[in-house]
C-alpha cells in the first residue's frame, strides 16, 4: 500500500509538472501574439518637434522679430564698443547675447505652449499614452507630426 501511494505521488507530480509546463508554454504563446498586436497598434507616438515649431503660423513672425532684434543688438554693440577695451567689448557682447536669448525665449514660449497643447490633444484623440521626440526614437512609435501641424493651422 505504501508502494501504491508512492506511485500515485509520482504520477501526480508528473501530471502537475506537465500542467505547469503547458501553462508556461501557453502564456508564452499568448504574450508573443499580444506583443505583435501591440506593436501594430502602439500606444507610443513620436513627433518631429522642430518641424512642428517651424510650421506654426506664429513662427515666421517670431523669426523675423528675432532677426530684427539681432540687427538692432549688433548696431548697439558697434556704437557702444567704439574706443573700448577688449574686456569691455566682451562684456557688451555677452550682455547683447543674453538680451537676445531672453527675447527668443519670450517669443517661443507662447508658440511652444500651443504646440504642446496640440500634441496633447492629438495624442488623446489617437489613444496614445506617451509621445516622444522623434529624434530620440530609433524604431517604432506612431508618427503624429502631420496631425499636430494640421491641428495648429
Amino acid at each position: 500500500m505504501i508502494k501504491l501511494q508512492q506511485r500515485n505521488v509520482k504520477i501526480f507530480c508528473v501530471a502537475l509538472a506537465l500542467v505547469f509546463i503547458g501553462s508556461v508554454v501557453a502564456l508564452g504563446l499568448s504574450q508573443l501574439g499580444a506583443g505583435s498586436a501591440s506593436a501594430a497598434s502602439s500606444s507610443v507616438g513620436v513627433v518631429d518637434y522642430r518641424r512642428v515649431m517651424v510650421s506654426h503660423p506664429d513662427f515666421a513672425a517670431a523669426n523675423s522679430e528675432m532677426q530684427k532684434a539681432g540687427q538692432e543688438a549688433q548696431m548697439r554693440f558697434e556704437a557702444n564698443s567704439a574706443n573700448k577695451s577688449d574686456e569691455e567689448k566682451a562684456k557688451l557682447m555677452q550682455e547683447a547675447q543674453m538680451e537676445l536669448q531672453k527675447k527668443e525665449q519670450t517669443l517661443l514660449t507662447g508658440i511652444q505652449g500651443k504646440v504642446d497643447e496640440a500634441v496633447k490633444q492629438t495624442a488623446e484623440a489617437k489613444g496614445l499614452s506617451v509621445v516622444l521626440a522623434k529624434e530620440a526614437v530609433v524604431y517604432g512609435g506612431q508618427d503624429i507630426t502631420d496631425d499636430v501641424i494640421k491641428k495648429l493651422k
